[in-house]
Parts: structure tokens; C-alpha cells; sequence
């Protein structure tokens, strides 16, 4: 590694309960195949191309991967090439999983698990990494309703020793006070980028006010969710690019970083020019003038 490359420490740090990461990590959802995710037609990625991805991401300093067991397309399972390319693991590597959802074997999508059922998703995810704990479980809702019994279940299982860190995705306001009264909770992760609503940025804040992470995801892909990086940036967006010589994407990226300290952003790729330039997203410097013209309603928050 040369003095020139931008590393993942360059965008500070963050704690998720006792484990400290760097603010960019590594999303595992794309990792799997090409084009849109879980998509039945998706071609897979080339497996040892997947691996130096992984591998890299470590290099350029990146501690902090976020993945799920129903993470997997035809012929790839991102646990297992988590396992495969970076076993046995740094000490300082955060892995984030996620349960709630499933799929079976031919990637049709189950109805989310009932509180007994999580312990079996908790212990494929153990199977799949090849580990005696998970580093943070987050529990994946869809909906409005009482996350209680199952948010109670992965407290159990905590206790026992599997689950060392909880936390939560996808969810409303009221579910994190839910959960708190259960359990402590260490991340939130919640879709949010460029033109959020003011729902998804009061939980933002409230997150900050409480030291609780927040873990965008869709930041970069935005409207284009599962397909990938959305392609209307706003002229905006290309002006402040231009000037700093770097992509849409990571101003995007950059911006997001940018809401509070407590931020972290878990892009994904399996491109390794992609990669080493979402990393360097973190070392970018958007002036308040620039914050502005982005997004003027979210300006003046403090890094």
C-alpha cells in the first residue's frame, strides 16, 4: 500500500458497543452477482473476484462489513465468501448481520421469522461465517407492529452468548424505544440518503442524541435500491463532482457522511475500482456552501 492511498481510517471512527470501526464499511448485498439483487436471472460474480474484493476492503482499512444468510444468488452465498476469503478474522473486524427475513433454497422469500424461529437464523449465520458469536444482530422488521417477542428473543440469545451486540433495521421511531426497554440497542439501519424525508432525518438526530449508530443503506443507490447507483444526479451534484475531481456517487456518499459523527456508511460493490472509491468517499470535505447546495434543510450538523 503506498502513502497515497486513501484508507477507510480516513473517515474517522465510530463505537458499536465495545468494538470500534471505521465510518466506511463494506455492504455484502451486491457482492453475490451482477446486476439487481436477489434478481433470479442475475449472472453470479466471478467467485475469486468476490474474495479479492473482501480482501482488499481489509487492506484499505475497512472493519466493519455488513451482510445477512439471505444474502445469496445461483452458485454464491456472501457469508460464505466472507468466510472463505478473510478466515481466519482480524480481531478488529465488526461483521453485522441481519434476521428477520429468509429464503428458501430457490431464493423465493419466506415470511419473516416468528420469535422462535430466530434462533435458527441466528445459527445459520454462525454455520455460514464459521463463528461461536455474532459481533451485532440486527433485527429486520417490515411494518408497523410490536417488535417486543421477537426483538426479546434476540435479547435471550445475546445473554447466551451467541449475539454480542443488537440492533435494529428498517424500522418506525417508536420500535427503537420498544427495543431499548428490552435491550440496549447499538445501531440503527435505515434507508436514507440525498432528499430524505424528514421523518428518516428526525430519526437520524435522534439516533446522534442517544450515541447510537446510524447506518444508511440505499445511500448511494437511492430510488434505485436493489439495481444499484441511481443515474439522476442532480446538477448539483455533478457541479460539486466536477470541482473535486471525484464521482456522483461519492459525493453522495460523502454527504451522508457528513449528517452527524455517528454515521456509517456500508457501500457495496464487487468492482475493485468501485471499492477503492467509495472507501476514498471518506477522506472528502464538503464545505458548508457545498452542504447547501445539496441540501439546504441539512446543514450545520456537526461530524
Amino acid at each position: 500500500m503506498t502513502s497515497q492511498t486513501t484508507t477507510a481510517a480516513a473517515s474517522g471512527t465510530w463505537t458499536l458497543g465495545d468494538r470500534t470501526v471505521n465510518r466506511i464499511g463494506f455492504g455484502a448485498m451486491r457482492l453475490t452477482q451482477h446486476g439487481e439483487a436477489f434478481a433470479a436471472d442475475a449472472l453470479p460474480r466471478d467467485r475469486d473476484q468476490a474474495i479479492s474484493v473482501l480482501r482488499r476492503a481489509l487492506d484499505l482499512g475497512v472493519n466493519h462489513i455488513d451482510t445477512a444468510a439471505f444474502y445469496f444468488s445461483p452458485l454464491r452465498s456472501a457469508n460464505e465468501l466472507i468466510n472463505r476469503a478473510l478466515a481466519p478474522y482480524p480481531h478488529d473486524l465488526v461483521i453485522t448481520t441481519k434476521v428477520g427475513p429468509g429464503r428458501d433454497p430457490s431464493g423465493r422469500w419466506l415470511p419473516h421469522a416468528a420469535p422462535g424461529q430466530l434462533r435458527g437464523q441466528v445459527e445459520e449465520n454462525l454455520r455460514q461465517l464459521g463463528r461461536d458469536h455474532l459481533d451485532v444482530v440486527n433485527l429486520r422488521i417490515v411494518g408497523t407492529d410490536s417488535i417486543a417477542e421477537r426483538f426479546g428473543a434476540l435479547a435471550e440469545l445475546r445473554t447466551a452468548g451467541l449475539i454480542r451486540h443488537l440492533g435494529l433495521s428498517n424500522i418506525r421511531p417508536h420500535h427503537l424505544a420498544e427495543a431499548q426497554a428490552i435491550a440496549p440497542v447499538v445501531c440503527v439501519q435505515n434507508m436514507y440518503g440525498l432528499g430524505a424525508s424528514p421523518e428518516q432525518q428526525e430519526l437520524l438526530d435522534h439516533c446522534g442524541e442517544q450515541h447510537i449508530a446510524f447506518v444508511p443503506f440505499y445511500a448511494i443507490a437511492g430510488t434505485g435500491r436493489t439495481a444499484g447507483a441511481i443515474t439522476d444526479h442532480s446538477r448539483e451534484v455533478h457541479a460539486i463532482a466536477r470541482a473535486h475531481g471525484v464521482s456522483a456517487a461519492q459525493i453522495r456518499l460523502a454527504w451522508t457522511l457528513h449528517q452527524g459523527s455517528h454515521v456509517l456508511a456500508i457501500p457495496g460493490t464487487g468492482d475493485l475500482d468501485h471499492l477503492a472509491q467509495n472507501v476514498a468517499a471518506g477522506s472528502l470535505r464538503l464545505s458548508q456552501e457545498e452542504l447547501a447546495a445539496l441540501d439546504p434543510s441539512t446543514t450545520g450538523r456537526p461530524e
